[in-house]
């Protein structure tokens, strides 16, 4: 089956076909944003999962405690992939949105600079690695025989979430006009504790020692991927669909891109970033060593 079949094209943005509803995109820009509500907006493959589980920590006290057995998908769902059709406005405030949404499309609520983005973004070649394997586990990607064919596909952007390079320009060209702050996915793998403490000073919330430090404990990359609630295991298998066995989070590393592309590839992938984001100030970092 041709990739595209998998894909949704809409104003110049691709999205998985089978999870979105297109009403509910033609009616995006007058969704009513709430002074409180927070965006974590990702390029897919970036982290979205586990910056999800941190911000429903800092937020949630009974999630924080474990006193609450529900699903950080359900605390904190995906705006244009509603699933389980939450209906958004009987929602309490603070609402928590995860979204791949380009800058371009996202409700024009957000611009009055009160509601807030957090923007996670990754090393490009470790998402490409990623997205490698999630494709060839999820029924609704097209899935890839070998890293040559994918690589081609993402930098045409024929994926979801089209070119990441326009994703992350676009977003880091516009900030002006958000109230957002940019992590990177490396940063948080590094030094998880001061990454949090980073996003709490954003989001004006004061956790104490304790709870600081059973968010960045339940925030581990091990300990999300055997806790039910966080992992997002049920959706997946249940109401999305597999093709093979396996887990939604895999590994969580930084450098496993290094496992996947030929000399050729990355070289060729390093000349085309260079050109791309050689005005883009944000920091990346390739592989944990550095």
């Amino acid at each position: 089956m041709d990739s595209d079949e998998h894909l949704l094209h809409f104003k110049g943005f691709n999205f998985v076909r089978s999870m979105v509803d297109t009403d509910f995109l033609e009616n995006l820009e007058d969704f009513e944003i709430r002074d409180d509500d927070v965006f974590i907006v990702t390029y897919p493959k970036s982290g979205t999962i586990w910056t999800q589980q941190i911000l429903c920590l800092i937020y949630f006290e009974k999630h924080r405690k474990q006193i609450e057995n529900v699903e950080t998908a359900d605390l904190a769902p995906f705006l244009e992939y509603n699933i389980r059709k939450v209906d958004f406005t009987k929602r309490p405030s603070p609402r928590i949105f995860g979204s791949h949404l380009p800058y371009y499309l996202v409700p024009n609520g957000l611009k009055n600079k009160r509601a807030k983005i957090v923007y996670i973004y990754r090393n490009p070649k470790d998402i490409v690695t990623s997205y490698f394997h999630f494709s060839n586990f999820l029924f609704t990607l097209h899935g890839y025989e070998n890293m040559d064919a994918l690589l081609q596909n993402f930098l045409d952007g024929k994926v979801i979430g089209s070119i990441w390079f326009d994703h992350i320009k676009d977003w880091y060209e516009h900030r002006h006009k958000f109230n957002i702050l940019f992590v990177s996915y490396e940063e948080m793998k590094k030094d998880l504790k001061t990454s949090v403490q980073k996003i709490c000073n954003f989001l004006g919330k004061e956790l104490s020692e304790d709870d600081l430090d059973a968010v960045v404990r339940q925030a581990t990359f091990d300990n999300m991927k055997s806790d039910p609630r966080a992992n997002c295991e049920n959706i997946i298998k249940n109401e999305v669909g597999t093709k093979s066995e396996g887990h939604f989070l895999r590994k969580g590393t930084i450098g496993d891109w290094k496992n996947h592309f030929t000399v050729a590839q990355s070289e060729r992938f390093d000349m085309i970033f260079q050109r791309k984001m050689k005005d883009i100030p944000l920091k990346f970092m390739w592989d944990i060593n550095e």
